[in-house]
């Protein structure tokens, strides 16, 4: 009975590998991910402040995340509360429905939580959160065949509350399958740390558990390595699936898979998981995998739309060293860019220092720190977390 299960297994993989291929139109939305909106959430997330289940902070930060999906366009009807209790603690998970235009009542539910405890959670779980606000905002007008459920689950720290609430009285009611669910993709603990050689991430499989749902959550994250390779330049190794908002879907045997830091940050659950401790870089190049992923599991259209803009060249301005220690160098890929302004701040956004038209700055007078460089062309900026280490 195993081997039949293994040659299952294989069989599904190698189905799936050939069924991918690179496309185009995948590729450009995954570039639409940009450097700047990453940062900007993140910093905006860690402004927050600590995000316990069921305290001001966490309400607020909930609130946060529906204002970004109703700036990106989307409606008070696609957004949904879920109010839950557990002992004396109350909170809300946040739902926002994208319908399919094929099958609109069978979903890729897209999920992360915001939660914290100690500290701002900037990491575990910021970075999720500021990938799934960026890739609901790039799809957000993209014809997908299923649809999707942008989730943000409060509760996780406390032992999973918010997704298992979300699973047995929505997605489940008793033994009744209420949503039909095409898989369940999870983005936790993505951040990396700052210093370390981020460039590859884990793609969690189902190993344990409900047996019944792993030799297809094995070809679903097959299917999820594949697309980090085909859209981001991020290598990929294979996780076990545990201890994260998609366990209680697993528990009702749906398929899982998701994405978590290969190289763990020891910050997460302490005071030091603040956005100083992050990585933004790794989180975008993850933002971009994720994309492709997305449209790919939704079967998102291969045909970019008549107000789908690729992202302008100015977003792949450099800004290096980074760490630097005494000289900052500015470069502009476009060449008819003259007049730009560079700030820079601390993580509050008090300005340090400012100038203009200038593509080498001296910081030697800044002490060590996480910093944010931002560049003013116009009406656009470009933000960028930078280090100093002297």
């Amino acid at each position: 009975m195993k081997k039949i299960t293994i040659s299952l297994l294989f069989s599904l993989i190698i189905l799936n590998i050939n069924a991918q291929t690179f496309k185009q139109a995948y590729q450009d939305r995954a570039n639409m991910v940009t450097q700047t909106n990453i940062t900007t959430n993140l910093q905006e997330f860690s402004n927050l402040g600590v995000k316990t289940t069921g305290s001001v902070a966490n309400a607020n930060t909930l609130n946060w995340i529906k204002n970004k999906y109703l700036s990106y366009g989307y409606s008070a009807s696609q957004i949904e509360e879920d109010p839950f209790t557990f002992g004396s603690t109350s909170s809300k998970n946040l739902i926002i429905t994208k319908t399919g235009t094929v099958y609109p009542n069978k979903y890729v539910i897209v999920c992360g939580h915001f939660d914290s405890v100690v500290g701002p959670g900037v990491n575990d779980n910021g970075s999720g959160t500021s990938i799934i606000l960026e890739a609901a905002r790039i799809l957000k007008d993209v014809p997908t065949e299923y649809s999707i459920k942008f989730i943000h689950f409060s509760g996780e720290e406390q032992g999973l509350k918010g997704s298992y609430h979300y699973a047995n009285n929505v997605a489940y009611q008793g033994s009744n399958r209420v949503l039909d669910i095409k898989l369940v993709f999870n983005l936790d603990q993505v951040g990396g740390k700052m210093g370390n050689n981020n460039n590859t991430v884990y793609c969690d499989q189902d190993l344990g558990g409900n047996s019944s749902n792993n030799a297809a959550s094995a070809a679903v994250t097959q299917e999820l390595v594949t697309c980090t390779q085909l859209y981001s330049p991020l290598l990929t190794d294979i996780d076990p699936a545990e201890s994260t908002d998609y366990m209680p879907f697993e528990a009702k045997g749906e398929v899982i898979t998701g994405y978590f830091e290969k190289i763990r940050s020891s910050y997460p659950h302490t005071v030091n998981d603040t956005f100083a401790n992050t990585d933004p870089v790794y989180i975008f190049n993850i933002g971009k995998a994720s994309l492709g992923a997305i449209q790919h599991f939704a079967v998102a259209t291969s045909t970019l739309g008549v107000n789908e803009t690729k992202t302008g060249k100015l977003e792949s301005t450099n800004i290096f060293p980074n760490p630097v220690k005494d000289i900052l160098n500015i470069d502009i890929p476009d060449s008819k860019v003259k007049n730009f302004r560079f700030e820079l701040t601390d993580l509050s956004g008090r300005v340090l220092l400012q100038k203009n038209n200038e593509s080498k700055i001296s910081v030697s007078g800044v002490t060590n720190g996480a910093y944010l460089g931002i560049i003013t062309i116009g009406s656009e900026k470009i933000v960028r977390k930078i280090l100093i280490e002297k």
